[in-house]
């Protein structure tokens, strides 16, 4: 069976239109991808860690529960704090202005990278009430348990 000249050129041309189609899709995919960045509880970022080389982190973000007792100002805009998730804890290193609902024992999430044993933030996220916390967080610190 031979398909007739106007058949073939229809044929062809959807076949050239679903490979564009399927060409933007990939674009697309692959573009999302590299901006994903997943969120690690604490306990999951500590094993993290010592499964990647040294000097080879990405863009993280961490979330968990500001430990009592562990902020510390080392000048006007720097500070040091632990994030917990009531198992394990992590130093982390912030500057910058702090959310006006930044306080210890309150949910957060820092966006940053893990070196030598710290994680330098560059961006916080902190709960915007009494009753909230992000869920991310609130999942994970249940999945944890006190």
């Amino acid at each position: 069976m031979r398909l007739s000249q106007p058949r073939r050129k229809r044929l062809l041309w959807v076949v050239v239109w679903m490979g564009l189609a399927a060409a933007a899709v990939s674009m697309m995919l692959k573009a999302l991808e590299q901006n994903v960045m997943y969120f690690y509880s604490v306990s999951e970022l500590n094993q993290k860690v010592t499964e990647t080389a040294p000097g080879t982190s990405a863009p993280l973000r961490l979330g968990g529960v500001v430990a009592q007792d562990s902020l510390r100002r080392q000048d006007a805009m720097t500070v040091r704090f632990e994030v917990t998730d009531f198992k394990q804890s992590v130093p982390v290193i912030y500057q910058g202005l702090l959310p006006n609902l930044f306080r210890e024992g309150q949910g957060v999430v820092a966006t940053g990278n893990w070196e030598a044993g710290v994680f330098y933030a560059s961006e916080l996220l902190a709960k915007h009430d009494e009753n909230y916390m992000p869920p991310e967080v609130a999942a994970s610190l249940k999945n944890q348990g006190p």
